[in-house]
């Protein structure tokens, strides 16, 4: 691995956290797809050998018990689900160059010598641990099979993980109050000797691995806790009957978390397999200077920057050059809910109608990676009628169709410098963007080109210059082709379709798939047909239509649901197994994507008056400069420009962000808080943000600083 800017001479991988093979897959399921998708493309662009691997996570207790209340055996419920994410991945045009599932023989192979590894290295041990035990069943109970209550903040839990409070990973005899899932009955503790996995050995190595991690900063930030912390080892076994078995212990199988990631490795050696390590070699990759990207949903973080790393490092891999977790969705401000219908589910989407590449744009650039973002019928059709049909699909088209009527294609004529140097800007941006693992940024630097496009021919006007200046028509035509072609080679990673349809109306040679950055400045065809329409408007009653449907769908779940409750509806359950990504058990198990229940404040019982509330004069701000508050852990002085003026405000987010990523960030400043020292540093003013994690406030759109907050 190195830390050079891509490309590199290394070969890359691009992986994607495994869908868990429970459940459908929706929209929030597949923003993680399309956005590591996107990403392996633009690696593409820069020259970066790179492939896209991944596979069904098989095993672990849910499929287990989701299993068990189907009467189905687990391996064959996990081959269904495993069929149909192949059938399903490559109508949103996800690419992976590799798809294997946890269960084949490679990844069993790998996983077992893996372990082996780890065991001569002297990484492993047994030990005797509490494990619940379900007496009127007699057997024991499995994360999964297990509920309680959280040892850490009191939260409802499962098996192996807080997934309705502080999200903490559990080990086995950690549950209060445990009971069976199978039965219903009190469980017990009884001891059971199990293999422990030395990760507090590595705590000095873990430390010096996050600091040099690559990726998104609350990857970075998030694993601090534990790495610093009392880090302590893992329990990797299980006492179930449906997994990878423990080598040479019959009664026990590896923990869904030992066998998952290894499937990243797995896939990898596969497609070399196929393709042969003369055209791209996986143990390159995997044991010698491979650039490794792990893009994850963030609640999956600890697994991918502390247990992952640690066993990599233990067993003689490569350790990961970069980890981008990305933030939850949401659909209309609310949550998904599987169990209430509450979803636009993937198949829905295609059955409507709707082209893959409209919602990987929506997905790709309505927010950034690390954000959590909301999916509406409305702003989905907002954002495809602003910016693909009324900006690239209106440049692209005005520019060819002009072009093929007036010349048959490409007038003869010299690029203008002043254009050169824009389709120049954007390259740069977008290899700046990829490097910075910003998929938005890279999509976006397409739109702001075809935007330049569109002003560009609106201010020269060439319909009106074929009679006055027909030179200077040719050479504004001329330019126009160009930045189409450069709008279409910087397009394709995140509408690849449309990218490809826009490179057979220019009558270019070859695939825009295979078209790197600098082919954007090769000479367009002289001769191209009559292009079409790339997009289609979006109009409102479709959207109304959607909206009403998707209420109906809930209702009749709601109804259902409070029937089978004898007339109470419960709450949604939305806890998420920590071995999955994308799949989703259809009782509501929350997966990557949808927006996790957490352990909310109640709410205050004294209420504020309208005019109190309005004393309080809150501005829109942007941090331009930030810095640490020397012998404080937690504190950065931040210099806000509120418009008016520039204010020094102390605030705790040191541990939660990437001091060098906050300036340029736009936030809410309460402006007319009474200063206060801390550390010696005066606060003139407050920041705004949101939760344990510090999910700073910011705008919507691009209100400037000094903008009231109402």
């Amino acid at each position: 691995m190195s830390h050079e800017e891509f490309p590199t001479g290394n070969p890359a991988v691009v992986t994607c956290g495994l869908p868990y093979a429970t459940g459908d897959l929706h929209v929030g399921h597949l923003r993680g797809y399309v956005g590591a998708d996107a990403f392996n493309r633009a690696l593409g662009k820069l020259g970066q050998q790179s492939i896209y691997a991944c596979g069904t996570d098989m095993h672990g207790t849910p499929v287990a018990v989701q299993a068990l209340q189907r009467g189905v055996d687990p391996e064959s419920l996990a081959l269904k689900r495993h069929k149909q994410y192949q059938e399903t991945f490559p109508r949103f045009d996800v690419d992976f160059d590799s798809y294997g599932h946890t269960h084949d023989a490679t990844n069993t192979a790998l996983t077992t010598e893996i372990v082996h590894t780890l065991e001569d290295e002297g990484y492993v041990y047994e030990d005797e641990v509490l494990v619940a035990w379900d007496p009127a069943a007699d057997q024991a109970l499995p994360d999964r099979f297990v509920e309680g209550t959280c040892p850490y903040c009191g939260a409802r839990a499962r098996g192996d993980e807080c997934d309705e409070g502080c999200g903490r990973h559990l080990e086995p005899g950690e549950v209060k109050e445990p009971h069976s899932v199978i039965t219903g009955n009190p469980a017990e503790y009884r001891e059971r000797a199990h293999k422990f996995f030395r990760v507090s050995e590595l705590q000095e190595y873990l430390g010096e691995f996050i600091d040099r991690l690559e990726g998104t900063a609350n990857a970075r930030n998030q694993p601090r806790e534990w790495i610093e912390g009392e880090l302590r080892d893992w329990c990797i076994t299980r006492d179930l009957d449906w997994g990878i078995d423990y080598p040479g212990a019959d009664d026990l199988v590896l923990y869904v978390w030992v066998d998952a990631p290894i499937e990243y490795v797995a896939a990898t050696k596969q497609y070399t397999e196929r393709v042969g390590s003369g055209a791209y070699d996986w143990e390159t990759v995997w044991k010698e200077a491979g650039e490794i990207v792990h893009v994850i949903g963030r609640d999956i973080i600890q697994h991918h920057t502390v247990f992952w790393p640690a066993m990599l490092h233990a067993a003689g891999y490569e350790e990961p050059r970069a980890v981008v977790a990305h933030g939850f969705m949401s659909l209309d401000g609310e949550a998904f809910s599987t169990s209430r219908d509450r979803a636009v589910w993937a198949r829905e989407y295609l059955d409507e109608g709707f082209h893959p590449d409209l919602l990987r744009y929506y997905l790709v650039t309505v927010g950034g990676l690390q954000d959590d973002i909301d999916f509406s019928w409305e702003r989905f059709r907002e954002r495809v009628n602003g910016e693909l049909v009324g900006t690239v699909g209106n440049f692209l088209y005005r520019s060819l169709l002009f072009a093929h009527r007036n010349y048959g294609g490409t007038p003869e004529s010299d690029l203008s410098p002043a254009v050169r140097e824009r389709i120049e800007e954007s390259i740069e941006a977008f290899r700046a963007a990829v490097n910075d693992y910003s998929v938005r940024e890279a999509g976006e630097a397409a739109v702001r080109l075809a935007s330049f496009g569109n002003e560009y021919i609106q201010r020269h006007e060439p319909w009106k210059l074929v009679d006055e200046d027909p030179a200077e028509a040719e050479r504004v035509i001329r330019d126009c082709v160009q930045l189409a072609r450069a709008v279409a080679v910087l397009l394709e990673p995140v509408t690849p379709a449309a990218a490809e349809r826009a490179w057979a109306h220019l009558g270019a040679a070859g695939s825009v798939h295979d078209a790197e950055l600098d082919t954007a400045l090769d000479a367009p065809s002289s001769e191209f047909g009559e292009p079409e329409e790339l997009f289609a408007t979006i109009d409102e009653e479709r959207v109304a239509a959607l909206n009403e449907k998707l209420a109906e769908r809930v209702a009749a779940a709601e109804a259902d649901a409070e029937a089978d409750d004898g007339g109470e509806s419960e709450g949604d359950d939305t806890g998420k197994d920590a071995g999955s990504e994308g799949g989703e058990d259809e009782d509501a198990e929350r997966v990557e994507g949808e927006r996790p229940n957490v352990e909310l404040d109640p709410l205050a019982d004294e209420r504020v008056s309208f005019e109190r509330f309005g004393e309080f004069d809150l501005r829109v701000g942007r941090i331009e400069r930030a810095e640490p508050i020397e012998g404080a852990d937690d504190l950065l002085r931040l210099e806000v420009d509120i418009g008016i003026e520039t204010r020094q405000i102390v605030a705790g987010i040191r541990q939660l962000h990437e001091t060098a990523e906050l300036p340029g960030t736009r936030v809410v400043v309460v402006a007319n808080l009474e200063p206060a020292e801390l550390f010696g540093v005066e606060s003139d003013g407050m920041v705004l943000a949101a939760g344990a994690e510090a999910d700073l406030l910011t705008t919507h759109g691009d209100a400037p600083p000094g903008t009231t907050v109402r």
